[in-house]
Order: C-alpha cells, then sequence, then structure tokens
C-alpha cells in the first residue's frame, strides 16, 4: 500500500501579514515556521519518498527532515500553492492593491482565466491535483512525505471528495467555499492512502504541533 502525507509548510513571512518584494516562490519561512519544521522533523517517521513543490518555503520546511534522513530519495512535484496572480506581484503592487485584484478574480470565477505571467487557471491546478493523484498511483508501497501548501491540499481533498468538477463559475464559487471553511494550517498534515487504484483521506492532523518539553512520539504511518 502507498501511503502519502501532504504536509503544509511551515509558517511564512506572508501568512504572518509582513510586508515582502519577494517573488510568491521565494517568500521565506519566518522564526515561527522554521520552529515548526524542527518539530516535524523529530516527530514524521522515515519515509521512503521526501517531495517539495518548486517554492522556497516548502523546500525549507522540509530541510530539517532531510538531514535527518539523509539517505533518504527526494525529488521536486508540481505541487506548489494556487497562484493565480502574477508571480512578481509583491514587487509591483501593494497589499491593499493585492487584496483587490484577489476579489476581482474571485468574484469574475472564469476557470480558465490567467491574470499574468507566472499565474495559472483554476483548471490547470485542478490538472495539477490529478497529475499528482496518477503519480501516487504508480508508486511502489511505502510512505511518501510531500511538503506542499495550502490550497493545493484542500484542491487535491476538493477532486477526491467531487470527482465529476465541472469547469464553470459555479464549480468555482463552490471550491471557494471549501477552502473557506476547512481549514489546512501551517505544519499540518492530511494522510492519503493509495490502494487497488483508489486514493482515500484522513482529516487534517496537527497533534505534532503541541509539543511540549518532553520527547515527541513519532507519528504513526499507518495510523
Amino acid at each position: 500500500m502507498v501511503t502519502v502525507w501532504l504536509i503544509r509548510h511551515g509558517e511564512s513571512t506572508s501568512n504572518a501579514g509582513l510586508p515582502s518584494a519577494e517573488p510568491t516562490a521565494m517568500t521565506q519561512l519566518t522564526a515561527k515556521g522554521q520552529a515548526q519544521a524542527e518539530i516535524l522533523a523529530r516527530s514524521l517517521p522515515q519515509p521512503n519518498l521526501i517531495v517539495t513543490s518548486p517554492y522556497l518555503r516548502s523546500k525549507q520546511t522540509a530541510q530539517p527532515l532531510i538531514q535527518r534522513f539523509p539517505n533518504c530519495p527526494q525529488t521536486e512535484w508540481p505541487v506548489q500553492e494556487f497562484t493565480y496572480l502574477p508571480a512578481t506581484i509583491n514587487q509591483t503592487t501593494t497589499h491593499q492593491e493585492r487584496r483587490k485584484l484577489r476579489e476581482d478574480y474571485w468574484e469574475k470565477c472564469d476557470p480558465t482565466c490567467v491574470m499574468g505571467e507566472g499565474a495559472e487557471s483554476f483548471a490547470e491546478l485542478i490538472d495539477r491535483t490529478r497529475l499528482m493523484q496518477s503519480t501516487i498511483a504508480l508508486l511502489d508501497p511505502g510512505l511518501v512525505l510531500v511538503f506542499s501548501h495550502a490550497v493545493f491540499i484542500r484542491a487535491v481533498l476538493w477532486v477526491l471528495l467531487s470527482p465529476q468538477i465541472e469547469m464553470t463559475a459555479e464549480g468555482m464559487q463552490r471550491f471557494r467555499m471549501f477552502i473557506r471553511a476547512f481549514r489546512v494550517p501551517n505544519g499540518s498534515i492530511v494522510k492519503l492512502q493509495v490502494q487497488d487504484g483508489v486514493v482515500f483521506s484522513s482529516g487534517v492532523l496537527t497533534s505534532h504541533l503541541q509539543e511540549s518539553t518532553l520527547e515527541p512520539q513519532l507519528l504513526n504511518p499507518l495510523g
């Protein structure tokens, strides 16, 4: 059986509301995010494969685990965050302007709309979730840890719950309601299991983030 854990990256500067002129892909972890990455590294069992997205905050979150298991194979998949605004938006607009652009995007609700260079459409996001599902369905049995992002993880769950997604404004609006209602905190985990080509999912796990001064127990890959 293939077991895949989708892990949201630690807190980033944008999550913390800090100003940044970096491109979206280069947003970094805060000190709190680095601490969450260290907790994950101590709590996670040894995997058969470590996967990151192309984004820096994903790679920074995985780094302590990579240092703990240096011989574990590593790779990069297109599991980056849903970036529907241009990739360099932080360098050319104010926070208030970006908020207005986001509101305009979701009010338009056009699944094929691409807002600019480095952005993707909603339809392309859904295609990426399906690509990931087809990829994990072909993996050998074992544990795969995928360091990803909040909206992408929720998109994976949305596709699992709603396999007949309509690429319409109404379908996109339903997705927006879903992501508003379903939280995936920084450092949290969603477990997927693949059996006979079918993917099953767990809820969102956060117990490992409530670390005390005691030595944390390893998370059970099958639990």
